[in-house]
């Protein structure tokens, strides 16, 4: 596992903990089984017009424009409101000039919703294009493309309720305030400490997280076998209405 500077592996598994404390799941929030895949991506077509499929639909100019000419592959978060901790994810694959819907789960992102303004503990997702460049978890790697570091310190504390306990088995770095190319349990964060990070694509345990976002396993096993390095990878995240500007 690659943590910059000096810091001893003991020093880093203790900082990993913190990571997981002040980021990605502190525990709270109900409990609950997944809803299954496809349930919210079927609410996105209905009554909507025929997007324009060199576009990914329900996003407007603004994201739109920081998506990279050279990315093939879109996971797009649709959260259903600001204040809401459901959401929709849906993975995009450009073929030609054309986006195509690949496949979609029903998901959570942070219990508090969403903001443009993230900050560390406000339990709110980040909206944001951003780049997916590393994952890991507690399992080992499913063949994944991404580079993917298997270590017991991505393993939720069992303080936290059991529904919690699998969350990060499996995650996608997402890379807001980190240093990409580096283990998702790297707690660097350039941007600084009061931006947050740690923001992760993870496991679902049914409810809203503290910034992740989360989906069934199988949904994050077929991510992980999907995302492509050389298809330079990117998530597009918010609720509806921040998505649409």
């Amino acid at each position: 596992m690659r943590i910059s500077g000096t810091m001893s592996m003991r020093a880093a598994a203790a900082a990993a903990a913190l990571v997981l404390l002040t980021a990605c799941g502190d525990g709270g929030g109900d409990s609950g089984g997944d809803k299954g895949a496809d349930q919210g991506g079927q609410a996105l077509r209905s009554g909507a017009p025929t997007p324009d499929p060199t576009r990914i639909p329900d996003v407007g100019d603004k994201l739109q424009s920081r998506i990279p000419d050279q990315s093939r592959q879109i996971v797009a978060v649709y959260g259903k409101g600001v204040n809401s901790a459901d959401s929709t994810v849906v993975l995009y694959t450009k073929q030609g000039k054309a986006w195509e819907r690949t496949r979609s789960w029903t998901a959570h992102n942070g219990k508090r919703g969403w903001t443009t303004s993230h900050h560390e503990g406000d339990k709110r997702s980040p909206v944001g294009v951003y780049t997916l460049s590393d994952a890991g978890g507690v399992l080992a790697d499913p063949g994944a493309r991404l580079p993917y570091t298997a270590s017991g310190s991505f393993a939720a504390p069992h303080y936290w309720p059991k529904s919690h306990w699998t969350d990060f088995n499996y995650v996608i770095a997402i890379d807001y305030n980190r240093v990409k190319g580096t283990s998702p349990l790297d707690p660097t964060r350039p941007e600084g400490q009061t931006k947050g990070g740690s923001i992760w694509l993870h496991m679902d345990h049914g409810s809203g997280t503290s910034a992740c976002v989360s989906i069934p396993k199988a949904g994050m096993e077929y991510l992980l076998k999907t995302l492509d390095p050389k298809l330079h990878p990117v998530v597009v995240m918010g609720d509806k209405a921040h998505l649409a500007v």
